[in-house]
């Protein structure tokens, strides 16, 4: 099979070009056509030389991924599913907003982790994507778009904010991600500011310090539970990683990160999690041990959940307990929710090989009856 270079960062462009006998300019000219041109065909890579373009043409390829459907909210929200093979397809989503576009990109056909509130997680795990895999998804959708907005858009960014909060759980497809990551950074190709690219993590300490080392962006955390009883159900990831880990291994990220706080997503369940009480122990938990925001998110339901969002009322209250103890507490607009693009709701098409689905936990969380 042809060599994809969608499946190198730079450095890993060079060496390609090295083995092929040529020198590493030639990889900077390669990703500039790759990435901010969209090309895709050898031969219209008119400043490479002839002999460049036919070892390539007989070596290698840009391979996108095939898109299955598209579907565009009434809110300018559009989600792809693209097929990446054995029956597995994955969701991609765009969200335009009036200061940016942020492209949602997925890093597994599935996920292991199994939190009781995502839909992904739900349908199991079939596999990591590979780093074209992941690229693809940023590739297609960017110079899709561009084509959309006409000849004016010329070389222009349409999207300027990434965040791999897709399917699956990045930090588990650690070798994949960092040079997809270096990609999206690299000003060769998509010259995205490290604090415009947010990995988001169910909890994995160890790969957090790792990713602190190898390739520092903004990082979110999924929290959704303000104890480690609670989030053993939510998030089953935390038996291994509990809360006390996970705060001392954030406050060490900040050291290289390029924002100065961390933003932990909380997932807001009518009776589980939405308690004031519940909101005063998330204060005092972080209270003065990390910088951090919080981003507070209304359940999408589905089926298989057992669960329900929490009131509006409710929600708006929990985040002012957070803001009046000086923690900044945003409250994420639901988008997207009408063509199934919201968080939580991406679930592909996922041949689940480990089994997870029939695995995940079938005992109701207690849920507080409210009089």
């Amino acid at each position: 099979m042809a060599v994809n270079l969608l499946d190198f960062d730079l450095e890993g462009l060079a060496a390609y070009c090295d083995s092929l006998g040529e020198k590493r300019f030639r990889a900077t000219q390669l990703s500039r056509w790759i990435h901010r041109k969209g090309e895709s065909d050898f031969a219209r890579m008119s400043d490479l030389a002839k002999s460049l373009r036919d070892k390539l043409s007989s070596a290698a390829e840009v391979r996108p991924l095939v898109p299955i459907s598209e579907h565009e909210s009434s809110d300018g929200t559009i989600k792809w599913l693209f097929d990446v093979g054995q029956g597995n397809a994955i969701e991609t989503v765009f969200i335009p907003e009036d200061d940016r576009g942020t492209l949602c990109v997925s890093s597994q056909a599935g996920c292991a982790v199994g939190c009781r509130f995502c839909s992904t997680g739900h349908q199991g795990f079939s596999r990591n994507l590979t780093t074209g895999e992941i690229v693809a998804q940023l590739w297609y959708a960017e110079h899709q778009l561009r084509q959309r907005l006409g000849p004016s858009s010329g070389d222009s960014r349409v999207i300027d904010n990434v965040v791999m909060m897709g399917m699956g759980e990045p930090l588990q497809n650690y070798a994949a991600l960092v040079p997809a990551l270096r990609v999206m950074l690299d000003d060769h190709a998509y010259g995205l500011s490290r604090r415009r690219v947010t990995v988001s993590t169910s909890g994995m300490t160890r790969m957090i310090d790792r990713l602190r080392t190898d390739c520092p962006v903004a990082l979110a955390v999924s929290l959704h539970a303000p104890n480690d009883a609670l989030r053993d159900e939510l998030v089953p990831l935390n038996r291994k990683h509990p809360i006390d880990d996970l705060l001392d291994t954030c406050a060490r990220y900040l050291d290289a990160a390029p924002r100065d706080f961390i933003t932990f997503e909380y997932c807001m369940l009518d009776g589980v999690n939405d308690a004031p009480e519940q909101a005063e122990q998330l204060a005092a938990l972080v209270k003065h041990r990390v910088s951090c925001k919080f981003n507070l998110i209304p359940f999408n339901p589905f089926p298989e959940s057992g669960l329900t969002r929490s009131p509006r009322d409710r929600i708006t209250a929990f985040a002012k307990v957070l803001q009046d103890a000086g923690i900044v507490t945003t409250i994420r607009k639901t988008r997207g929710d009408d063509i199934d693009a919201a968080c939580g709701q991406l679930a592909g098409e996922v041949q689940d090989r480990t089994n997870v689905a029939a695995r995940m936990t079938r005992v109701p969380i207690p849920v507080v009856v409210r009089p």
